[in-house]
């Protein structure tokens, strides 16, 4: 059993919570991922770690409820219990392999779009304590559906908050804000861009026509998060990966967007499932429950 420590509403729609688990926090990385489950019974949902304490043993979680389970989470407080707390999972980022002398040559610009606003923080929470200074662009529909802001704003060189409506910061997308900062003279060596799939996608198209090296972290569906599953199946560079063991983060500039899109909408229907297993063949994977595989 974890314990929930802390519970609260960042944003409409959007919560967060510190859940106790010490295994976890000693040994996950920047860019990993959890699955949580709530019950014996309870649906796995993978959510990606926002912050971890290794000394306290805490993991912290940000969420938006899409379904049952997620929208059954909101309601959960301290002192509430998880039944399960499984990771770390997924492919810590490769910048932490880097060496660092290099790594500071670098200058890198994060991208993040609502929720993508959490998994962001740790990668840039972990450069500043390895003294990298970076610039961070943060987009939301309005201003109070920015999260995070005070923790960005301590750990970036430079922080770019971004509403679609204008009420706060730049008036705008997130391009339009990187096209900005590259026409004032900034030449960035990598981009990391993190949010919805529509986002990553434009971003991407964006950034490989000004020549910026891209990585995005794919977030489909996930089943089991092992790898047997194959519901998070993506197209890299014409070759079929999973996010949940090869990722989360691929190279931006080669991941087929439209499939996964496609095949994200495809997958939420038992009709859309059998279609993909169809068309998918010996490279669809079985064993979730959902399609009726049994590798």
């Amino acid at each position: 059993m974890y314990k929930i420590l802390k519970a609260e509403k960042l944003a409409a729609n959007i919560y967060l919570m510190d859940v106790e688990a010490p295994r976890v926090a000693r040994h996950c990385e920047p860019g990993q991922f959890v699955i949580v489950k709530m019950d014996e019974k309870g649906e796995r949902i993978p959510l990606t770690i926002c912050d971890y304490d290794r000394e306290a043993g805490t993991i912290t979680i940000v969420f938006q409820p899409v379904g049952a389970s997620t929208t059954k989470m909101t309601e959960m407080k301290a002192g509430d219990y998880f039944r399960d707390f499984t990771g770390p999972l997924g492919c810590p980022s490769e910048f932490i392999h880097e060496d660092l002398e290099e790594l500071k040559k670098k200058k890198i610009l994060f991208v993040g779009g609502g929720v993508g606003a959490a998994p962001v923080y740790p990668q840039v929470k972990w450069m500043k304590e390895h003294g990298i200074d970076v610039d961070v662009i943060i987009g939301s529909k309005t201003k109070d559906l920015l999260i995070l802001e005070d923790q960005m704003e301590a750990a970036a060189g430079n922080y770019y908050p971004c509403t679609d409506d204008g009420s706060y910061g730049h008036a705008g997308m997130v391009t339009t804000k990187i096209e900005q900062l590259v026409e004032e003279g900034n030449k960035y060596d990598v981009c990391i861009a993190i949010g919805p799939m529509i986002m990553m996608k434009f971003v991407c198209l964006l950034t490989k026509k000004l020549e910026i090296p891209t990585v995005v972290s794919m977030n489909p569906i996930m089943v089991d998060g092992t790898g047997m599953c194959g519901a998070c199946r993506l197209i890299v560079g014409g070759e079929v990966k999973f996010a949940c063991v090869d990722g989360p983060e691929f190279d931006g500039h080669l991941v087929d967007f439209d499939n996964a899109m496609k095949r994200q909408q495809m997958y939420k229907t038992q009709e859309g499932r059998a279609m993909l297993k169809l068309q998918e063949g010996d490279t669809h994977h079985g064993g979730c429950g959902q399609c009726g595989g049994e590798n």
